[in-house]
């Protein structure tokens, strides 16, 4: 199997491996130069050693860690949370026109490119790496947080009527929706490919490659481009891996009676970062395919039991009121910046988070994508998903709410006392065959945040890759030190959790400044490929339309025929 790294250009005489083509004159070639090595050496000690300083901080200062951290924190979601917020908006609007284009046509890596996985397996994985950041652990929290305490945007809307219900879910929908979706595999997916038809290497660097061009493969902005990327999404990582943790101790504790301290919050992040270990060392082909199907499976498995043993009609009612009404106030929801402490907690936290994710999950996307279209692209990454995942906070969000409104409390008393991971634990306990289905809910957020960290230990061990694969070495590592960041925090307490939470928005201020010329670039590539591809206007200008059939040669004026040579008479 090709490597999403293959050149486009076959030569003749290939150098061995350890080796540089001899320029033109020379019998042998060079010995490989150090910047030709397939591991990038700086690279991976810079991301690896600031994230290992940044969990001894929070072991040895914590306190001054987190009053740091938070500093940093509260004036980077004031004054970057605007541009964040208009900067996702504005990618799903332009990712929702080039699919929907005369571009979206468009066959990413070339018009003779195939898919290399089914669409189920395609975006099962997609699905998988980003909804298992929070998506067992949110689902449920999030929707009856904000019934039982109205967001800002919503104020004026009366408790616990079916209204309130829609408000809560809208704003749910907002943080998890469209945007989110847009900004992790459209526009900076459609770059990566093209980067890489062009020579590039899968690394966040090679976003900037249609603005600087060849520049940036060896530059010091390049580097410091892929060290930005690989910080922010370690960060983001490692605190599903904390919840992770949170999570499973709490449920193990209310559902067996196993005390939910610190030895069994750190046996469950021993368990799964040995298993996300196994993954990604098995590669994309075995674990994180098995993983990202399992998933799929299993929460359609999972959402259905919630809707026979709660109730069905509540929840389908609750999904078409919530999407009617995020429907209705999307524009406004998107760029609501009314309470900015309100905002830093909740919508710009999200919206960091996610944009941080951006860089390596577009390399992740791109390594699996290549010969969909980039309609394909749009609607399996911006439409599709985004439906599942609002289906999905209904489901659990709602069948909280439902309980919640029948009996005050049983809900949102250990959401309030306890936290996010206690929500989800306290609603199946309310349900028939609560002991097996919390059980079942703990399995499945297990391997969702295994899907998670060994997807995203792909992509940083990509980042960190100049030529090739990712060595299997290298991919181990990444996906043991975050499972060891993610134990060390935990050990530290709430505080340790917070600061890491409060850092994933901190690192997300220079990506978004990497992914802003996506908005212009992608385009910009899709049209290139598109005049390759031959799909568009023949002269290239007028109306552009994609020609259905082939244009009729014009047929050339025939040569006059030469008149003929009358001799003279004398």
């Amino acid at each position: 199997m090709p490597t999403p790294h293959a050149r486009t250009a076959a030569c003749a005489d290939t150098p061995e491996e350890g080796e540089q083509a001899a320029p033109d004159g020379e019998e042998h070639p060079r010995p490989r130069l150090d910047r030709d090595r397939a591991t990038d050496i700086p690279v991976l000690a810079v991301s690896g050693g600031l994230l290992i300083a940044f969990v001894l901080a929070a072991l040895i200062a914590p306190t001054a860690t987190g009053d740091a951290v938070n500093t940093v924190f509260t004036f980077v979601a004031r004054w970057f949370g605007p541009l964040w917020q208009v900067l996702l908006l504005a990618t799903f609007g332009v990712a929702l026109w080039l699919g929907f284009s005369r571009y979206g046509r468009v066959r990413l890596g070339g018009a003779g490119a195939r898919p290399e996985y089914g669409r189920f397996q395609w975006v099962a994985m997609i699905m998988s790496t980003l909804l298992a950041g929070g998506g067992v652990f949110f689902a449920a929290g999030e929707p009856v947080q904000h019934y039982v305490r109205t967001p800002p945007f919503y104020e004026g809307v009366k408790s616990g009527t079916q209204e309130a219900a829609n408000a809560a879910l809208s704003q749910s929908f907002a943080h998890w929706g469209f945007l989110a979706w847009a900004v992790l595999g459209t526009l900076a997916s459609i770059v990566m490919i093209r980067g890489q038809e062009r020579g590039m290497p899968l690394r966040p660097r090679t976003l900037l490659y249609p603005l600087l061009g060849e520049r940036v493969r060896h530059s010091r902005l390049g580097a410091a481009v892929d060290i930005v990327c690989v910080i922010a999404v370690v960060a983001g990582t490692v605190g599903p891996i904390g919840f992770l943790g949170l999570q499973v101790s709490y449920g193990l504790s209310k559902v067996f009676g196993i005390s939910g301290g610190y030895p069994v919050q750190l046996a469950v992040i021993v368990l799964l970062t040995v298993v996300a270990v196994a993954s990604v060392a098995s590669g994309i082909d075995k674990g994180i395919q098995f993983f990202s199907r399992a998933n799929v499976w299993l929460a359609v498995a999972l959402m259905a039991v919630f809707l026979v043993l709660g109730s069905a009609g509540f929840v389908l009612d609750s999904f078409l009121g919530g999407l009617g009404t995020y429907v209705r106030d999307f524009v406004p929801l998107a760029l609501n910046r009314g309470d900015h402490q309100w905002l830093g907690s909740w919508t710009v936290f999200f919206f960091g988070w996610f944009l941080g994710y951006g860089p390596l999950m577009s390399i992740f996307v791109a390594r699996i994508s290549k010969g969909r279209t980039v309609r394909d692209l749009v609607v399996s990454t911006a439409i599709i998903p985004p439906l599942a995942t609002m289906f999905w906070f209904t489901v659990f969000g709602g069948t909280g709410i439902f309980l919640e409104q029948r009996h005050p409390g049983t809900i949102s008393g250990p959401l309030k006392s306890v936290g996010m991971d206690a929500a989800v634990i306290s609603m199946a306990e309310r349900l028939p065959m609560g002991a097996v289905v919390a059980v079942a809910l703990l399995i499945l957020t297990i391997t969702f945040v295994v899907t998670t960290t060994d997807s995203m230990s792909y992509s940083i061990s990509a980042a960190g890759t100049r030529t090739g694969e990712p060595a299997r070495a290298v991919r181990a590592f990444w996906a043991l030190l975050m499972g060891a960041a993610a134990a060390v925090l935990i050990l530290v307490g709430d505080g340790g959790i917070t600061a890491l939470q409060s850092f994933i928005v901190v690192t997300a201020v220079p990506v978004g400044f990497i992914m802003l010329p996506t908005l212009w670039t992608a385009p910009r590539v899709a049209k290139e490929m598109a005049g390759e591809q031959g799909l568009l206007h023949p002269t290239g200008r007028g109306r552009g339309r994609l020609p259905t059939q082939d244009p009729k040669p014009t047929p050339e004026p025939a040569e006059p025929e030469p008149e003929p040579t009358r001799t003279p008479t004398p």
